[in-house]
């Protein structure tokens, strides 16, 4: 049976004012919730890719008080904004807000569209974004499919497609815009995606408590453990690396810029390699320092660094040392190695992996 065969025979008006009325009564008292702000919830979607809400919600109230309105953002520095994302990851994210807000107040007099075809225009906005965007803050009946939605739907409606697949999640888009409340689409939207955070969680669901237990095909079936199929990843590769904070005889630290594209683009780091093998030897990061035109002395190891990301392990030798010599400061920038005092390198926007070491090196330890 196709899912447009069940969706004949199901109770869609049944489903919506359940889960409705479970969303009214457990709803988690969320910031972004309070107000429908479009920029709000906007920012909130963005944050909340691939990041649990405990650990969003101190960075949305104090991005917010940074950047309060469309205006604040689009006008604020990139350096600042990476450095109120800092801690958050997947920092391409913020990039994409920021310049998608630059064109919302250019080109929309700092006011988010509410035409689903001028939301999907902006910058980083995605299927989903843009559907929570116009669902949430805009009332209008559009599919906001996440992981939590599409574990829902697939389990209710028993469906075993690859759910890591582009065409599965379409497939769900197109139930969503079948079973969707047109009189309340923000909370329906909403509701799903707290039904999966909160009852229909990817282990042991919680049926027996569940407000839509009676629509559910996979409960009915007693498969809901085995959905939804989602093909296995790679396990993470790990790279070893080293990692040295150094400092000059003015009490000077060294940072470096990444590069402007790729992974982490445009954060600072203390210098660092990839090591070629597990050695507790520093040669090739004093080799590789030399190359960048600077000399030192390195005096020791004293901290390791284990940070992890999606598909890549960081492991980070870390050493201290002093700064003997370097090319001039112009010629330094062009390296995009930069000289800053001990109090000012919490300016800097750091990936997590580089703030342990900036915690443990010069705020914890006396160096």
């Amino acid at each position: 049976m196709t899912t447009l065969e069940k969706l004949s025979n199901w109770n869609i008006k049944g489903y919506q004012q359940d889960l409705l009325k479970w969303y009214d009564e457990n709803k988690r008292d969320l910031p972004w919730r309070r107000e429908r702000d479009p920029y709000k919830i906007w920012v909130s979607e963005i944050m909340l890719q691939q990041t649990k809400v405990d650990t969003v919600i101190p960075y949305y109230n104090r991005f917010m008080k940074f950047f309060p309105t469309v205006q604040a953002l689009a006008e604020a520095e990139e350096e600042t904004v990476l450095k109120a994302w800092e801690g958050l990851g997947y920092y391409s994210r913020a990039r994409n807000l920021h310049k998608a807000v630059k064109e919302v107040q250019e080109n929309y007099g700092g006011q988010v569209p509410a035409e689903k075809e001028e939301v999907h225009k902006l910058s980083g906005v995605g299927p989903y974004t843009a559907g929570a965007i116009l669902s949430i803050a805009f009332n209008i009946p559009a599919p906001a499919v996440d992981g939590n939605v599409m574990r829902v739907l697939s389990r209710i409606f028993s469906i075993y497609d690859d759910i890591s697949k582009a065409t599965t999640r379409k497939r769900f888009e197109s139930i969503v815009d079948e079973i969707i409340s047109k009189e309340n689409p923000s909370h329906f939207n909403q509701a799903l995606m707290e039904l999966g955070a909160l009852i229909c969680t990817p282990k042991s669901p919680a049926c027996l408590i569940c407000p839509v237990q009676e629509h559910c095909a996979a409960r009915a079936e007693g498969v809901q453990e085995l959905l939804p199929v989602k093909a296995k990843k790679s396990p993470p590769k790990k790279k070893q690396m080293k990692a040295i904070v150094l400092k000059d005889d003015a009490g000077r630290i060294l940072i470096q810029q990444r590069p402007e594209t790729g992974m982490l683009a445009k954060l600072w780091q203390f210098p660092n390699i990839e090591a070629e093998e597990v050695v507790e030897d520093y040669a090739d990061l004093k080799k590789h320092l030399l190359f960048m035109g600077l000399q030192v002395d390195i005096f020791e190891k004293v901290h390791e660094v284990r940070h992890v990301f999606t598909h890549l392990i960081w492991e980070i030798d870390v050493y201290i040392g002093e700064l003997k010599g370097m090319a001039r400061e112009a010629d330094l920038e062009l390296a995009s190695l930069r000289l800053v005092e001990k109090g000012d390198v919490d300016l800097y926007p750091f990936p997590v992996s580089h703030q342990k070491i900036n915690d443990f090196v010069l705020k914890k330890g006396d160096f």
